[in-house]
């Protein structure tokens, strides 16, 4: 009777679940209101949905042109649903209890491990104030930079919001722009080959794709590799084969193709850009329709790895992509465990890794399905746009506007699983659920 009479507390999963949807329930509201839009009229409650969600899970696949659509009430709102998505709930919801001198308890302290990835409980806190201030500096200096390369063009005033759009929309990995004053659906095609913008931009998107965990490590050791963490070490590594190695295949997949007539320079800065941009933030240079189907493909595998635990970024996450590399290259040399650098990676990991990965392919699939059973598409282009809702990228061929109601719909959910997480999403339908006490019998199958 006393266990039955114990309050059932929610699971973290669940919270983090339940959060995200209010986030997005409310910026709905807001951006259906005539306020929201340029036209002052209703917007479509599905349309209002799609962009508050693609916001809020900092994705960027978009409906609707952001600003030639929503007005200035309308961006700011998908502005402050992007630093809600890209920071966490979770975390500016313990800074706002800190500012209020309120005491945070062990079960908070507990969510907040979870919800940005820390490796211990001690000292969440602290990390939760290092991460704020963090953000708020690195996406300060980037408005900065970026204002003084739009003002002579914008003006004043539209030049210095723009700078602070897109500096918080890059470095939460979003890939929202308002370049549509030029031309709709845009992005930064205009800026191809400008340094400023092309470099600011890369910057912010891989610093908020390495993982606030990281930056602490980078803080504390600098240059020091041998101290750093296995964690640490795993995303610096893929994050730096993923960017130069992806550059390298994209110049040679689009040198004959979308660089032609592209001197070296342009064409160095245009492969090193896609390269960032397609694992988790979702601007673009250059037009992805006309990518070559190689690149296509490319982009869909760099949208599914995505950035790296605890970050703003989307995807399998690269620490999950080197885990099951490290496993299968261990089995096949029949190793005792699997080692990198040295140390030897946990079963729990190795089976998360497997979920992870699983889950968001299975997912991806079976979304592909469904789509294409509503209409007739280019299958990469099918592809890219599936693998880019849930790896929360915001890339699209432009297939974004021809999907029907229930295909929205399907994507919305990829956009809200792949800011969550797959396994998180998953495990909150069956936190309450205890295994049995017997295990069955064993018996062997042919594998293989």
């Amino acid at each position: 009777m006393k266990k039955n009479s114990r309050p059932q507390h929610m699971s973290h999963s669940r919270i983090m679940l339940l959060g995200f949807l209010i986030v997005i329930a409310v910026g709905t509201v807001l951006l259906t209101l005539p306020i929201s839009s340029r036209s002052g009229e209703w917007t479509n409650p599905l349309s209002a949905l799609f962009t508050a969600t693609s916001a809020t899970c900092v994705t960027g696949l978009v409906v609707v042109d952001t600003y030639r659509y929503w007005n200035i009430f309308g961006q700011v709102i998908i502005l402050i649903m992007i630093q809600i998505g890209g920071l966490g709930f979770i975390t500016l919801g313990v800074l706002l209890s800190m500012f209020l001198r309120q005491k945070i308890g062990l079960e908070r302290r507990n969510l907040i491990q979870e919800s940005v990835s820390a490796m211990q409980l001690s000292g969440v806190v602290k990390l939760v104030k290092n991460i704020v201030k963090g953000t708020f500096v690195m996406e300060g200096i980037g408005a900065v930079i970026l204002s003084i390369r739009f003002i002579p063009s914008m003006g004043i005033l539209e030049g210095l919001y723009n700078g602070l759009f897109h500096s918080v929309s890059a470095f939460c990995n979003a890939g929202f722009d308002l370049m549509g004053r030029y031309e709709e659906y845009s992005s930064l095609t205009r800026y191809y080959s400008d340094p400023v913008v092309n470099i600011t931009v890369m910057l912010l998107i891989i610093l908020g794709g390495l993982g606030f965990i990281v930056w602490e490590e980078i803080k504390i050791n600098r240059f020091h590799f041998k101290k750093y963490s296995l964690h640490a070490k795993m995303v610096l590594l893929m994050t730096t084969i993923l960017i130069f190695g992806g550059a390298v295949l994209y110049w040679l997949f689009e040198r004959d193709n979308l660089m032609q007539g592209m001197n070296v320079y342009e064409q160095g800065i245009t492969s090193l850009f896609a390269s960032v941009t397609a694992r988790t933030a979702g601007y673009n240079t250059i037009d992805l329709a006309g990518m070559t189907q190689p690149s296509k493909l490319l982009t869909i595998i760099l949208m599914f790895i995505g950035g790296s635990p605890g970050s703003t970024a989307g995807g399998v996450k690269t620490t999950t992509l080197l885990v099951m590399i490290v496993y299968i290259w261990s089995n096949l040399r029949n190793s005792s465990g699997c080692n990198i650098f040295g140390r030897r990676v946990g079963d729990e990991d190795i089976k998360k890794s497997s979920m992870v990965f699983g889950l968001n392919l299975f997912l991806a699939i079976l979304a592909m399905v469904v789509i294409s059973a509503t209409g007739e598409f280019v299958i990469e282009d099918l592809m890219l746009e599936v693998f880019s809702a849930i790896g929360t990228v915001g890339l699209s061929t432009g297939i974004t506007r021809q999907l029907n109601e229930l295909s929205q719909l399907v994507i919305i959910l990829l956009m809200y699983c792949g800011r969550i997480g797959s396994m998180t999403f998953a495990l909150s339908f069956t936190y309450k659920r205890e295994s049995a006490p017997v295990r069955y019998p064993e018996e062997r199958i042919n594998v293989g």
